[in-house]
């Protein structure tokens, strides 16, 4: 079963992947160091040591990543300093970054479900009610969307951007 490939993309052979949000995620945090910087900035971890102790990283790589993850606006550097030490800067999370969430939420339920021997070492609960916490995808009006549900068709507002960048090239 596959999802409803809807107008000019039903013949997957017809169309090309040019552009695909999923690729340019896949560019910016495909990598394991950039995921597990992000679930430390969950965590709240917010400095530079904290990040390359708890991922188990290099410095050089720690800064890479953070370097990258801040260039494209996941982490916002601001400074700070401990008294008697010299200016510092720390990483948090922007809107970007936190609005990434759910998509790190659903890789952590498949790793729980499909990937774990036995019970998951964490469990995600709303902090107030203690209900179990899920990424689920679901339509407008709140139903539980299955593969099978989902359609993707082309975004004709992409079209028409697409169509004047072309024209003012």
């Amino acid at each position: 079963m596959a999802a409803v490939m809807e107008g000019p993309l039903a013949d997957l052979s017809r169309w090309d992947t040019a552009g695909c949000s999923i690729a340019r995620a896949m560019d910016l945090i495909g990598t394991r160091s950039a995921m597990l910087i992000l679930r430390e900035a969950y965590y709240g971890t917010t400095r530079f040591d904290g990040f390359a102790r708890r991922v188990g990283i290099t410095d050089a790589a720690a800064a890479g990543q953070l370097r990258k993850l801040t260039a494209a606006g996941l982490l916002e550097k601001r400074p700070y300093q401990e008294e008697g030490k010299r200016t510092r800067n720390e990483y948090i999370l922007t809107r970007m970054g936190r609005d990434l969430l759910p998509a790190v939420v659903a890789l952590w339920q498949w790793g729980d479900t499909y990937l774990q021997p036995g019970p998951p070492p964490l469990l995600r609960v709303d902090a107030e009610t203690r209900e179990p916490v899920r990424a689920e995808l679901r339509s407008a009006d709140g139903t539980k969307v299955e593969l099978e549900q989902l359609a993707v068709r082309v975004n004709p507002d992409y079209l028409r951007a697409r169509k004047k960048a072309d024209r003012e090239k």
